[in-house]
């Protein structure tokens, strides 16, 4: 049988250090050079097959991803919160945890991070988190402002703000300071800079999903715009990811996950390890299908209201779940939208 080796990379910027380890647990090699792919690859290809590399999710992941997947026989990004408390434990340097990463990878604890193969399909995924980081920057400067004007006594809305023709009138409600009007206009400033690199987000983002024919049959679903459409598309990125619909729904921290220790009772709560933006997505689908009426997923959300005795919350989250396994169901079997085969219960 041949000897297994498995490499743990601890990549940064000005470096990497790499630890080889056998199937039988002894550290066999260390190397350390640039952070770059030819000597990476050059210093993966110096070990024997079968070869398995894992490095820990960061800025790098996604580009090492693709670079490094040819030349080993597994390339696995692992979720770093995991190996958190390990890694802690005794010394700690490059080295020793590199070492340590290839000893978990070759111990099955690793938890695995998905990365897009596809360059395309990476960009694209990081064109929707712009796209969020921009609106969350929005928001918050938003907030600045509104927080600003409420410090003396005028009470505004973030719709308030977007007329800028009016905001001559909004100042004139300030106490008369020149010092105040200064501030307020410079957080303006930031503010119509942030909205304007927004709607670029959102133009391309609408202009590129319309190119794509899975994003489009999502966008028929109730509730679900070419926003979330293109959210759900970028980040589950292929359906094969999951096995069953709990899996997704765990994913997207709208499953459950049983608790139970000892003599105590079982408990099922909502999944506490999950996608945030993905999460965002699907209830904010389930909240404007609901809103809109006149759909199988609002009938459902008053049936399991009305009928079922469940809270607005639950009933909610069922839907979300609904929504989730319908997008989920038509991107495996490439069938459009049928309002008539959304599933009768969750």
């Amino acid at each position: 049988m041949r000897t297994k080796h498995y490499i743990g990379l601890d990549t940064h910027c000005v470096g990497t250090d790499m630890a080889v380890v056998t199937s039988s647990g002894r550290l066999s090699e260390r190397w350390r050079g640039a952070t770059a792919i030819p000597p990476l690859r050059e210093a993966i290809e110096s070990v024997p097959r079968p070869r398995y590399v894992t490095f820990e999710e960061g800025p790098l992941a996604d580009w090492l991803f693709r670079n490094l997947s040819p030349y080993a026989d597994e390339v696995m990004v692992c979720e770093p919160r995991r190996n958190h408390l390990i890694a802690k434990d005794s010394d700690k340097d490059d080295p020793i945890d590199a070492e340590k990463l290839a000893q978990l990878y070759r111990g099955g604890y690793l938890k695995r991070v998905h990365h897009p193969e596809s360059l395309d399909r990476a960009i694209f995924k990081q064109h929707v988190a712009g796209y969020r980081d921009a609106v969350r920057l929005r928001v918050a400067q938003a907030n600045r402002i509104l927080a600003r004007f409420r410090r003396h006594g005028v009470f505004l809305k973030e719709a308030d703000l977007a007329g800028r023709e009016e905001r001559a009138e909004l100042l004139d409600r300030l106490p008369h300071s020149e010092l105040l009007r200064e501030d307020v206009a410079c957080l303006w400033l930031t503010y119509d800079t942030i909205t304007d690199q927004e709607e670029v987000f959102r133009q391309g983002l609408v202009r590129q999903s319309r190119q794509v024919e899975t994003i489009r049959r999502f966008e028929q679903l109730p509730g679900v715009g070419w926003i979330r459409a293109a959210t759900f598309y970028a980040y589950i990125d292929t359906p094969s990811r999951f096995h069953r619909k709990s899996a997704l729904w765990k994913y997207m921290g709208i499953g459950l996950e049983r608790r139970h220790s000892g003599s105590g009772p079982m408990r099922l709560q909502v999944c506490q390890a999950f996608n945030r933006p993905l999460k965002a997505m699907i209830l904010g689908a389930a909240i404007t299908a609901i809103a809109q009426g006149d759909n199988p997923f609002a009938d459902h959300y008053h049936r399991w209201l009305n009928e079922g005795g469940l809270s607005a919350r639950t009933a909610r989250r069922n839907v979300a779940r609904s929504l989730a396994a319908t997008m989920w169901g038509m991107w495996k079997n490439g069938t459009e939208y049928r309002p008539e085969w959304v599933a009768r219960g969750v």
